[in-house]
């Protein structure tokens, strides 16, 4: 037999205070003091408990669990399929998922938590918005509050479950190809700047270059963004200003979704690929083999990145106790396809 939930009123109870209190502190209220808040806060990590949502069925009836996914871009395939691992691991527990779009806005994101968090959605897998100005005190709120979460990407500053591929061996691993086949004007597009991902990949492609004659600068990297259009402007500026002889030979990508970004920007400019450049992506989204050229990638387990992040979320929100943080990191495939060539007489090695 399971153990008894533990309730407001059990924390209320050992704090010596009304539910009421309880309740301001769940909610944020800034009439409750400060080493009142706190006493609180730490009752509540120590007890397990966790705040009941404001969601109750009419007739009486127990709620269907339920989880819910935060998504970036909830339209880009890397996402969706990320969320059908999650609705697949979550549905042989017996739980529904609720998914939602933050379209990369950090208060988007702050107002979901809050609105899954008091909804009675038992907790959440978010892939989060990080920006040089983004703020996370929600993530802490949530943490405070003790309500299970799974990021999708490290967050400076807060410790919690993540799930995410080794961007750093991944993007290693795909230069290191590049200059076994003779590239040696190799340069990375890297996503927003603030972000884990963009910095893990931009060291990936350092690492490379330290393991090999090239030397690594600055103008090795270029910060074209995320998205489509941001991608497109940021390639087209970047080629119209500087000439032909000082272009590189080959491009690493943010991911797929900027890869088809500078393909089509490419392709505007007369650049050939691959002939004149090599071009590599991050992601293998499902259609990243029908692009107008089929794209070299590095293939992430979307899927498995669901399924692991769906198990660790339901397995803290069932567990009686608090868990120990976890941080799993999943291999990826090098995917070759026609969007990158020899540059010279190919290596006889394949990548490592």
């Amino acid at each position: 037999m399971s153990a008894k939930k533990v309730t407001i009123s059990d924390v209320a109870r050992r704090a010596k205070v009304s539910k009421g209190t309880v309740s301001a502190v769940i909610n944020g209220k800034s009439n409750v003091k400060s080493s009142t808040r706190d006493h609180i806060l730490e009752l509540m990590k120590e007890m397990n408990y966790r705040p009941k949502g404001t969601a109750r069925n009419l007739r009486g009836e127990q709620p269907e669990k339920s989880i819910g996914l935060i998504l970036k871009d909830i339209s880009y395939p890397f996402y969706t399929a990320i969320a059908a691992g999650a609705k697949e691991y979550a549905a042989s527990k017996g739980y529904a998922v609720v998914v939602a779009g933050s379209d990369d806005d950090v208060e988007n994101e702050k107002k979901l938590t809050r609105l899954f968090s008091a909804k009675d959605i038992k907790g959440a897998i978010i892939a989060p918005v990080v920006a040089g100005t983004a703020e996370f005190e929600h993530l802490y709120m949530l943490k405070m509050v003790n309500y299970p979460f799974v990021l999708l990407e490290d967050v400076q500053g807060i410790q919690a479950n993540v799930v995410a591929i080794d961007n750093i061996k991944a993007v290693k691993r795909a230069v290191k190809y590049l200059i076994e086949n003779g590239h040696q004007r190799i340069v990375h597009f890297a996503g927003p700047p603030h972000s884990s991902h963009t910095l893990e990949r931009v060291e990936g492609f350092r690492y490379a270059f330290s393991e090999s004659p090239l030397v690594f600068g600055k103008e090795n990297v270029v910060y074209a963004g995320s998205h489509y259009e941001e991608a497109y402007q940021k390639t087209m500026e970047y080629f119209n200003g500087r000439p032909r002889s000082e272009y590189p030979t080959a491009i690493v990508c943010f991911n797929d979704h900027q890869a088809l970004a500078v393909m089509c920007a490419l392709r505007e400019l007369k650049i050939r690929m691959p002939e004149d450049i090599s071009l590599v992506g991050i992601d293998d989204i499902y259609y990243a083999q029908m692009y107008p050229i089929p794209l070299t990638t590095i293939r992430a387990p979307q899927h498995d990145i669901g399924m692991r992040a769906a198990e660790i979320l339901i397995r803290n929100i069932e567990s009686q106790h608090i868990l120990p943080i976890e941080r799993v990191v999943l291999e990826t495939e090098f995917v070759i396809r026609e969007t990158t060539r020899a540059f010279s007489a190919p290596a006889t090695s394949s990548p490592a």
